[in-house]
């Protein structure tokens, strides 16, 4: 009974992930469209330089592109063309980096993206939990004061001005750290200790950035859910009972942690749009730089491409935080089925 009931929710929740991903795809698909300029434009202004005496031959490059792209078919088709081909793995042709294939551009910074983000995103969620946890445990005091007023001021701080500052302060004034790129320009990526050291140079700054910015907001939301939990008749009744504060806190500790896995489930899930922001000010070739070259020259196949990719690890991320719940708590699929 039991492995039917969970196969019964698993099942209406890869349904109903499913028809969101597919509605999800469809405001990708028409998002970049609704952007005024032409996408070829870029191409384009390129063969005007090579071919000013030729203009037949540039409106013939144009005809051969919008066939190639599919651009000149209507939008119903289009659109069908792009949902065939994203099921089969094809996210087509990249339109700034023609002929390159969109695939082909996304898969080489997609290891750039996970170093630099999911180490910080573990990193300031343990971090902010753990300050959130301390700050509730000692509430009313000068620790409890001082974590609260840093995290709401650092969570309220702009990633780009953090970057910033961070630029300015260890790249420029100190001039300890680079302050842009994954590596030294020119150094061709390889397995010595020197490429090693000269990627943590580079790493440093955009990972703490990420992790100062990221923290405030972890340790806002742990110290208000161990509150909550303090003020629970279950933690309270502990109390009545003469049971230790360290015990009580404990259970207190475990119950407010739920959520914030959850949190992370979904964090970690969205790790391949990239940190856009982060990567922009930093010059950091992973994924969330390429979509901003890609937003900034309509590279409508790059766009929506990087954006296929980012929703399925979100709902991946999502249906495996329903297993998981669903595991460890029955009342959550029996309470679908009532």
């Amino acid at each position: 009974m039991g492995s039917k009931s969970m196969f019964k929710y698993l099942l209406r929740r890869f349904i109903f992930l499913l028809v969101t991903y597919i509605v999800a795809t469809t405001i990708v698909f028409i998002l970049p469209r609704a952007i005024p300029g032409n996408p070829l434009s870029q191409i384009l202004s390129g063969l005007s330089r090579v071919a000013q005496a030729n203009p037949e031959a540039i409106r013939a490059a144009e005809r051969t592109l919008m066939e190639e792209f599919g651009l000149g078919k209507p939008w119903y088709v289009q659109y069908f063309e792009f949902i065939t081909k994203a099921l089969r793995g094809d996210l087509g042709t990249s339109i700034t980096f023609y002929p390159r294939k969109v695939i082909d551009l996304i898969i080489p910074v997609i290891p750039w993206t996970l170093i630099l983000l999911l180490p910080a995103t573990i990193v300031a969620w343990i971090l902010g939990n753990s300050l959130g946890a301390l700050a509730a445990y000692k509430r009313n005091t000068w620790i409890d004061k001082g974590v609260l007023t840093t995290s709401l001021i650092v969570s309220q701080i702009p990633y780009y001005w953090l970057g910033m500052i961070f630029i300015f302060l260890f790249g420029v004034k100190l001039g300890w750290l680079p302050v842009q790129g994954a590596y030294s320009q020119g150094t061709i990526p390889n397995l010595s200790w020197s490429f090693f050291v000269d990627v943590l140079k580079h790493y440093i700054m955009p990972f703490a950035s990420i992790v100062v910015s990221a923290m405030g907001g972890w340790a806002i939301g742990m110290r208000l859910m161990v509150i909550y939990e303090l003020g629970s008749d279950y933690a309270m009744f502990s109390e009545y009972l003469g049971m230790k504060d360290k015990r009580i806190f404990k259970y207190v500790f475990r119950n407010s942690l739920l959520p914030q896995i959850t949190g992370l489930a979904l964090s970690l899930g969205g790790v391949l749009g990239g940190a856009l922001i982060t990567e922009i000010v930093f010059n950091y070739p992973g994924t969330g730089y390429l979509l901003f070259r890609a937003l900034t020259t309509l590279d409508y196949p790059l766009i929506q491409g990087i954006f296929v990719i980012l929703i399925a690890s979100i709902y991946l991320a999502n249906f495996i935080v329903d297993f998981l719940y669903a595991l460890i708590d029955p009342r959550i699929r029996l309470g679908q089925e009532a």
